[in-house]
């Protein structure tokens, strides 16, 4: 028999530490993707990729020589490999963003992979240079790998809500600027541009999308605050009534500050079903929008 699955707590004022000098880890791994990887629309390139001992990049290029960069968040690892079998391998542990950034550099140049990024991280507050960030330095391996579990049992289900639509939907795919998992959907259609946008976020939202994730909490793109992990969901323009809403489950609510429906990851998490609970969040979120937009259902589901 399989082992049960795991859906460990995740309090925020308990790895808040750990979560942000990680943020930073994976800010630092994202922007090499990002550098290494041809641009693809609704920046799709940068994101990695949850597997059975972390996240990945996924292949990247040097020239032609392609190479691969995972967080093992078992053996509490960067692995670095590269197609002639060459490796490195960086050690997960206490110490500060400077010292991880020069840590890759190092092994990256040591494998003759010269990549440059900007290495002043996205879409946080009051950031620091990740080459002079000697603020952030926590590393508690349990935390992280609790982290990591909640993201597998995430990806599981956000893919089997992916499957279900036949239209245009992002790969479930782990953004490391605002440190969630996401999958989206888009009706097809150009969403009218918006002012204030910068050019991602122009990008990521030229089309009509619900979008849903999971997210650990903390400070949103927004300045609002939430400090406990949660599933969301959101309608990108916002129709009218949106807000208003009837959701499923009961434990879902609107969040008018950020102008999102949550669903607390610890309802999930103390729920007989915690796959139900997921999913009917997920469901019932987007048909709430997908009905007040107007989208081609009809077209654009099994």
């Amino acid at each position: 028999m399989p082992d049960p699955i795991d859906w460990p707590p995740l309090p925020y004022d308990v790895w808040r530490d750990t979560y942000a000098t990680l943020h930073m880890w994976t800010q630092i791994v994202g922007k090499i993707r990002m550098t290494c990887s041809p641009p693809v629309n609704h920046e799709w390139h940068v994101a990695l990729y949850v597997t059975s001992r972390g996240l990945t990049t996924s292949p990247l290029f040097f020239g032609e020589r392609s190479f691969q960069m995972s967080f093992d968040f078992i053996d509490h690892l960067l692995r670095i490999d590269v197609v002639d079998g060459e490796q490195r391998r960086i050690e997960l542990r206490p110490c500060t963003v400077a010292h991880f950034y020069a840590d890759v550099m190092s092994a990256l140049a040591s494998l003759q992979i010269d990549v440059k990024i900007w290495p002043m991280p996205v879409e946080v507050p009051n950031p620091i240079r990740c080459d002079e960030d000697r603020v952030h330095k926590s590393y508690d391996p349990q935390a992280a790998n609790d982290f990591f579990h909640v993201l597998v049992q995430m990806d599981r289900l956000f893919k089997i809500f992916r499957g279900r639509f036949i239209g245009k939907c992002s790969p479930v795919h782990f953004f490391w600027g605002s440190f969630d998992l996401a999958v989206t959907r888009f009706s097809g259609r150009r969403a009218p541009s918006r002012p204030g946008m910068d050019k991602v976020q122009a990008e990521a939202y030229s089309h009509e999308v619900i979008s849903h994730g999971f997210w650990p909490g903390g400070t949103g793109a927004s300045g609002a605050t939430l400090n406990e992990p949660v599933i969301y969901a959101y309608s990108a323009p916002i129709p009218d009534g949106f807000s208003k809403a009837q959701v499923n489950p009961r434990e879902a609510f609107y969040s008018a500050e950020f102008g999102e429906f949550f669903l607390k990851y610890e309802d999930v998490r103390k729920s007989k079903s915690p796959d139900d609970l997921v999913l009917q969040f997920m469901q019932s979120t987007y048909e709430a929008g997908a009905k007040l937009a107007k989208w081609d259902r009809a077209a654009l589901e099994r």
